[in-house]
């Protein structure tokens, strides 16, 4: 049966990263020392060629894009971009704190929202919203390797709510220039909305709570 691989990849590091500071819908740029964090991963990880690159309209995603896949076709899915921390953007938990509206956000929940922001609930629909698109064109264009740029909190979702094995969001958690490559397909996407997690990205030999992603150039050498 044919598979269809995607990369997701989170962007690299702006500054408001760096302050601690809620940026999911902020337009900031990748900072300097994000910007060369991530020609260091490049050089070092070596990363291949992607036939097409879906990213969030961001520029701090558009910039990492350029960077990691330069050369491949790139399309903007306005689904892709972070949570929306309305009244939180752009301020610390230090600076949060203390406010009610913040402490209940902490207690987490579907449709527990930020002041004039949005919902988990709605993060999580409009994530299933980006995924059919983009399997939908990778099979329309007969794509099978491709990449996806966005954000932690995506990341984190899409693998929790979409992918197999089953985690917490949290330990679906990735540092900048990096994140997961799954292998869709057809059969599984449309029976259960779920795709298989095949590792880590830049492929390692890490374990997570017993289990393992493995290095599959090692593995390949074995």
């Amino acid at each position: 049966m044919k598979g269809y691989r995607i990369t997701f990849i989170r962007h690299g590091a702006t500054q408001g990263n760096v302050d601690g500071k809620y940026i999911g819908v902020t337009d900031l740029p990748l900072s300097a020392e994000g910007a060369a964090v991530l020609y260091e991963k490049v050089e070092e990880a070596g990363y291949p060629s992607f036939q097409k690159v879906y990213l969030s309209p961001l520029k701090r995603c558009l910039q990492t894009a350029y960077i990691m896949a330069q050369n491949a076709p790139m399309v903007e899915i306005p689904e892709l971009v972070e949570m929306d921390f309305g009244d939180f953007e752009e301020k610390t938990p230090a600076e949060l704190k203390d406010l009610p509206e913040y402490k209940k956000f902490l207690q987490g929940g579907l449709d527990n929202p930020p002041p004039n922001g949005e919902s988990a609930r709605q993060v999580v629909t409009r994530c299933f919203k980006a995924m059919a698109k983009i399997i939908e064109d990778m099979m329309e264009e007969g794509l099978t390797n491709v990449a996806v740029v966005t954000h932690s909190g995506i990341i984190m979702n899409l693998m929790a709510c979409f992918g197999l094995p089953k985690r917490s969001p949290m330990e679906y958690a990735c540092d900048f220039g990096e994140g997961f490559e799954v292998l869709v397909t057809a059969q599984l996407w449309q029976r259960s909305g779920a795709f298989e997690i095949i590792g880590s990205w830049p492929p390692v030999y890490e374990e997570q709570r017993g289990e393992y992603f493995i290095d599959r150039e090692n593995e390949e050498n074995d």
